[in-house]
């Protein structure tokens, strides 16, 4: 529901950082550069504020709760209630600095406040659901009332009650410990978290673990999903961040490294297996197959070939399906921390096929392009052997 907006600050980002300076310096290249600073603006800086009320407004339709907008819009008013009342800021040409009230920080209903604004969506929406179930707490107008003001007091109780627990929460951390919920939030769960799901041992951990559950049957987003893909995003729109601001770009791994590189073709990175079977197999049904799923795949859409080859319950095939995306996103870590290609700062749709999501995600760096082409050499070299032997099982199941 969100993701297009980010994928559009990506494109600002990209439009700011590597195409308008080809042509433009100096002034002119800082006044069309305010395009892309606005879009970054609507977009990345105001992540945590989008994320509540949608977080909020899904919930409610998971519920089966029919005034799911009313669930968003309390979800939004409560992450505004836990940000802090004052900010601190430093006056021009000042030394010491001053607090400031009246004003919200990018920093907080930005991407540093988006795990919060999930958290914050959740409890909030899941309270008023809740308690808008309660009847005897329903302010009833009757049957003469319009229906929007009726439904308005119905839940006039719960989104007083919502509110002011919130407001009482944050009131209570400003006033007597000096700090807010968000801060909270970001210290004690999002960065613990962040750091041991984005480590490598336990990204490729993860990972590997959501893939092998695909091979039989559990989509990966099961645990991807809610271990890995918040964290990773976060770790993509900072990057954006930074490279938009023209600082140092903090994040190796990220939720568009792991696409670009650990997803070529899809899930398990096959294209690497379509091609394999396209030069080196002698079986017709894994021909027709990988005819038939080639064009979604380089667009890495795999559902015809995982469900059609079939790779699902397929024990040789599961093998390098597992272990072929985490060879390429070692190669790829690897060649980022030795400097041989950027790091990704851009966020490309899913679906851009390989070698051009590379280049465009490492903000238009053609060593990135290599090193995919370098992985995707050794992944068809890796399933070769799993390939022959699936369709050695497959011929003596035929022949049974």
């Amino acid at each position: 529901m969100i993701m297009p907006l980010f994928i559009l600050a990506g494109l600002g980002v990209l439009i700011n950082n590597v195409f308008f300076p080809l042509f433009l310096k100096g002034t002119s290249l800082a006044n069309f550069q305010t395009f892309g600073n606005l879009i970054v603006n609507g977009t990345l800086n105001i992540a945590g504020l989008i994320i509540a009320p949608v977080v909020g407004y899904c919930l409610a339709r998971n519920r089966n709760y029919k005034n799911a907008l009313g669930a968003a819009i309390v979800s939004l008013a409560g992450l505004i209630v836990v940000m802090p009342v004052t900010l601190q800021a430093l006056p021009i040409n000042g030394k010491k600095a001053v607090d400031i009230s009246g004003f919200l920080s990018y920093s907080n209903i930005g991407v540093t406040g988006m795990f919060a604004g999930i958290i914050i969506g959740l409890i909030a929406a899941e309270l008023f659901i809740k308690l808008s179930k309660i009847e005897k707490i329903k302010i009833n107008l009757g049957e003469n009332v319009p229906p929007a003001v009726s439904e308005s007091f119905l839940t006039l109780i719960p989104t007083i009650a919502v509110i002011s627990l919130l407001a009482i929460i944050s009131a209570i951390l400003f006033v007597g410990f000096h700090t807010d919920l968000i801060k909270l939030i970001t210290t004690l769960i999002q960065e613990p978290l962040r750091r041991v799901n984005t480590s490598l041992p336990g990204f490729l951990l993860i990972y590997s673990v959501g893939n092998l559950l695909f091979g039989f049957g559990i989509h990966q987003a099961v645990i991807n999903g809610t271990l890995l893909d918040p964290v990773l995003l976060i770790n993509t729109n900072k990057n954006m961040q930074a490279f938009a601001a023209g600082d140092h770009v903090p994040y190796i791994i990220t939720s568009v490294f792991r696409d670009t590189f650990g997803m070529m073709g899809g899930t398990g990175s096959t294209i690497c297996l379509l091609v394999a079977t396209f030069l080196f197999s002698r079986v017709k049904a894994s021909r027709e197959v990988t005819k038939l799923s080639i064009v979604p795949g380089i667009f890495n859409i795999n559902e015809p070939v995982i469900y059609g080859y079939p790779i699902v319950f397929n024990i040789p095939l599961l093998i390098p399906f597992v272990l072929t995306p985490i060879i390429s996103l070692l190669i790829a870590y690897y060649a980022t921390v030795l400097g041989l290609m950027n790091k990704t700062v851009v966020l490309v749709p899913w679906t851009t096929p390989p070698l051009i999501n590379g280049f465009l995600a490492t903000g238009g760096d053609w060593r990135a392009v290599l090193v995919q082409l370098l992985s995707f050499i050794i992944g068809v070299l890796f399933y070769i052997p799993f390939m022959k032997i699936s369709e050695q099982v497959l011929l003596k199941q035929n022949q049974a």
